[in-house]
């Protein structure tokens, strides 16, 4: 198969990268067709033996980085607008911002993004354990756990306040978890689903998104309880036992977006909401 028939479905999707990495549409585009550029003059540069989708953003990168302004802070033109988003990717180190990009938005594994970028799964996941910890700078916020198991309440907690989050608190029951938010609203709720008196985190978050706005990350041992296909499901979902550096990419990434939860079936303020998380 040709080199542009292994690419073509791709490339939307690497002008996505490209244009998030860049900071503009055009920048992007034209950053593209760079790439495009030098495949046609070096088809070598482009490994048949790798996935495809792999190569490309690899190809894509060692274009990027060839270019010295690329590899500095990116100052916000004077008078443009940005979004939320654009302006946590500007505060981002150039190349931490590259992992975060691949994992958390273009959905690379971390071996596939150490491979892209040409380095190695140590370097990649410090990178993207930096670009959560400066992307806190900007978005620091109060974090609810909802988890009745003490040593996994500690662990979750030891990593909010390591990514630069404040814990506002720990609930262990479906009351607790309601009564810590009047108390305390939070910037983000990181949910079990089974509680200590058999009560049900998923009931307390629906509970809590009835009068506040928030993203939710389920962190639970039964999936299978969510992912029903029977109805709206978590924009987050860890399973357990879950690996630290999933949790704070997946935190880094809520927050990064601003993904707010929404409850099942539920009307609020006159509006369709139709997601759980």
């Amino acid at each position: 198969m040709a080199i542009a028939e292994k690419i073509a479905p791709h490339l939307p999707y690497l002008r996505r990268f490209a244009r998030a990495l860049s900071g503009s549409q055009e920048s992007g585009d034209a950053y593209v067709v760079a790439v495009l550029e030098s495949l046609v003059e070096d088809p070598s540069s482009f490994s048949l033996t790798d996935e495809p989708r792999v190569s490309l953003y690899g190809c894509f990168l060692k274009v990027w980085n060839s270019v010295k302004v690329n590899q500095t802070v990116t100052t916000p033109l004077a008078g443009k607008p940005q979004s939320t988003v654009d302006r946590s990717l500007d505060a981002i180190t150039p190349v931490a911002r590259q992992a975060f990009l691949l994992t958390s938005v273009e959905g690379f594994t971390t071996a596939q993004t150490a491979q892209i970028m040409d380095s190695s799964i140590e370097r990649v996941t410090e990178l993207v354990n930096q670009a959560g910890k400066e992307i806190a700078e900007q978005v620091a916020t109060d974090v609810l756990i909802i988890e009745d198991e003490p040593l996994i309440a500690m662990d979750l907690e030891s990593l909010v306040q390591g990514l630069g989050h404040s814990v506002c608190g720990i609930a262990r029951t479906h009351r607790d978890a309601v009564a810590a938010v009047k108390a305390k609203r939070p910037g983000l709720v990181l949910a079990d689903i089974q509680l200590a008196d058999g009560s049900s985190g998923l009931d307390a978050v629906n509970e809590i998104l009835l009068s506040f706005d928030m993203p939710v990350i389920f962190i639970t041992a039964f999936p299978e309880r969510l992912l029903t296909g029977e109805r709206p499901e978590p924009t987050f979902l860890i399973t357990k036992p879950f690996e630290t550096n999933t949790v704070r990419a997946i935190i880094s990434q809520a927050l990064f977006f601003g993904t707010s939860a929404r409850v099942p079936g539920s009307h609020i303020n006159g509006e369709s909401q139709n997601a759980v998380a």
